[in-house]
């Protein structure tokens, strides 16, 4: 091989490493997220071991730092980060350019392991997803956050009522959630909301109904395990929007992450005078959410007054409740408590 191809080989693999260790050192010590570092880190030794199938003391020999043309160009930007996501935007980019430029070097001398690079490369761009959305929506749900599932009310005037208590306490998000509604009469009850929330720092999310929630210009949608994906609700909704996934396991909140939700609800916790389930992963699961992701996570299922101060201990600090909000005769009041006890 040409002694250039040895140099480029050798400069592509130190920028693409560089890159790969700054974004991981950002998620494990910035964030303290163990998902997201094992995933990167995951994709390091992934590099790693394919870079290995290339003589290293070739690439080392060929090194001309001193006599590189390159050193000494650089842009008005390159000093300058104005805030993380400039730090890990340009991070990502340097690792992608690198791996483009591994890969199509690699193909003059090993097309399998330009077949890896670009597979690796590929990577990145949902490990880019993934952590942009965890960091992004992690300053839109502050600890301590209370999401509050609500009907359709018996009448506008019950559900308008309802809804400004919530605002008023600062309720972080309203969800509507209602299977009984026709369409007609869902929409009017989302409209309704809509205005009320327009303006406040409550968000309006509607469960299951990505085209509802487009139609009122709601803040999001919240699907199951068996509605639709996030990539499916993005396609109705569009890319601005949130998109929240229900999981019951700890495969299936990675996977929400991996899918590039906004926020995860987690559960259930406990038994629920308002929905019934088969199994209860618990407070268990709460802790392994706690333990290793920090995509917003809120617990549901059953959460009330006398039992959130576990919630709190198990390390989450967000819940989502129904029937100690809805059927409480200081709905405002329980909210407000709710927040404080999740403060602790």
């Amino acid at each position: 091989m040409d002694i250039s191809l040895w140099r480029t080989l050798d400069a592509a693999a130190n920028r693409a490493s560089e890159g790969l260790r700054v974004l991981e050192d950002f998620v494990r010590y910035g964030q303290n997220d163990k998902f997201l570092t094992s995933e990167l880190k995951s994709l390091r030794h992934q590099l790693d071991s394919t870079l290995q199938q290339f003589d290293r003391r070739a690439s080392i020999h060929a090194r001309d730092t001193f006599g590189d043309v390159g050193t000494t160009v650089q842009g008005k930007l390159e000093q300058a980060r104005g805030n993380w996501a400039d730090l890990l935007t340009a991070n990502f980019k340097r690792l992608q350019q690198a791996l483009r430029s591994l890969e199509e070097h690699a193909k003059l001398i090993d097309g399998e392991a330009a077949a890896a690079l670009e597979q690796a490369r590929y990577r990145t761009y949902s490990l880019e997803k993934m952590v942009m959305t965890t960091i992004t929506a992690s300053t839109m749900f502050a600890a301590g956050a209370v999401y509050v599932l609500i009907d359709g009310c018996e009448s506008e005037a019950k559900l308008k009522a309802l809804a400004a208590k919530l605002i008023e306490a600062e309720t972080d998000v309203i969800q509507l959630r209602d299977k009984t509604l026709d369409d007609r009469t869902l929409v009017a009850r989302a409209q309704l909301l809509r205005q009320q929330t327009a303006g406040t720092s409550t968000k309006l999310i509607i469960n299951d109904r990505p085209d509802i929630a487009r139609i009122v210009s709601a803040d999001g949608v919240h699907v199951g395990q068996e509605e639709l994906t996030v990539a499916q609700a993005r396609m109705v909704l569009g890319p601005s929007k949130l998109v929240g996934v229900s999981t019951h396991n700890i495969d299936q909140a990675r996977q929400a992450v991996r899918d590039g939700a906004d926020y995860i609800g987690i559960g259930p916790t406990f038994p629920s005078g308002t929905k019934s389930f088969d199994h209860f992963p618990g407070l268990d699961f709460l802790r392994e959410v706690a333990d290793e992701i920090t995509l917003p996570a809120f617990a549901i299922g059953g959460i009330e007054l006398t039992n959130v101060s576990q919630v709190a201990a198990a390390g989450i600090h967000r819940v989502a409740v129904s029937g100690c909000v809805n059927q409480a005769s200081d709905p405002q009041q329980v909210v407000v408590t709710l927040k404080k006890q999740l403060a602790i």
